[in-house]
């Protein structure tokens, strides 16, 4: 007979004493990524543009303990902010172990009326912000010489197309493109890089939308949008040792979403 594995108790010790940075995570997706980390006993580091939300971010993850928790607020696409940044993770826990860019905007809009103001603005953050925390956070887990691990955060759309949404998902695809391209880098440091590609997800923003938890239900296979404790399992699982031989790659959380691509109407 086969003895029965604690998978909870696995990730707590392989968490425990973990650093971690994560970008735009007051709220949301990135607030419960953050929460369940501390919760495994790994010590955050939380980034919001924020600085009050990021504060009480901070605040009420760390009475969840067991792990630290410490805000950081500013622009996760100002490189000089992204190196303060990590500078802060080490000083604060003597190490950066994971870093988990998170920070993203959505702006819709067809591509008759994107301005370049917007497409910049979208850029800048979900792909910018993306690249150079991953070259930042890396460069500190080279100098450890103990290897790490990279997360993104990219989207369905960048899977498959959704309307109004045309700079959205080229930044997503190109987050996943990173991951792949980043294995050649960094494979020989030990350090991970890989994607989560989140479906329709009940945050305070979507909840806002009357219509959005009946239309995500009705067109998703398994029958609800996502939670952001589900998208907070998937990433726990890619930062920790658990998947240590998973690299470059794209994990979909959208509860079938994706292999019918209805669209929301």
């Amino acid at each position: 007979m086969r003895e029965k594995h604690d998978f909870n108790a696995s990730m707590n010790s392989v968490l425990t004493n973990q650093t971690v940075l994560i970008t735009g995570a007051g709220i949301g997706i990135g607030f419960a990524i953050a929460n369940a980390l501390v919760q495994q006993g790994a010590n955050v580091l939380l980034n919001d543009y924020d600085e009050e939300l990021a504060k009480k971010a901070a605040e009420v993850i760390r009475q969840a303990g067991p792990g630290r928790c410490e805000a950081c607020s500013g622009d996760a696409s100002n490189v000089a902010f992204i190196e303060q940044m990590v500078e802060t993770a080490v000083s604060t826990f003597g190490s950066l172990d994971i870093a988990i860019a998170n920070a993203g905007i959505t702006v819709f809009g067809d591509i008759f009326t994107t301005t370049p103001d917007a497409f910049q603005k979208i850029v800048d953050v979900n792909l910018r912000g993306s690249f150079f925390l991953a070259q930042l956070a890396a460069s500190q887990m080279r100098k450890q010489g103990k290897g790490g691990s990279i997360l993104f955060m990219s989207s369905v759309v960048g899977h498959q197309a959704h309307p109004g949404l045309p700079v959205y998902s080229m930044t997503k695809a190109g987050l996943e493109m990173l991951a792949k391209q980043l294995v050649i880098d960094f494979s020989p440091l030990g350090i991970t890089v890989n994607a989560i590609a989140p479906g329709a997800t009940l945050t305070e923003r979507t909840l806002d939308d009357p219509t959005y938890i009946p239309i995500w239900s009705r067109i998703t296979p398994m029958g609800r949008p996502a939670t952001v404790e589900d998208i907070a399992n998937a990433a726990l699982f890619l930062v920790s040792p658990l998947s240590r031989h998973i690299t470059g790659q794209s994990l979909v959380v959208d509860g079938g979403w994706t292999s019918i691509s209805p669209p929301p109407v």
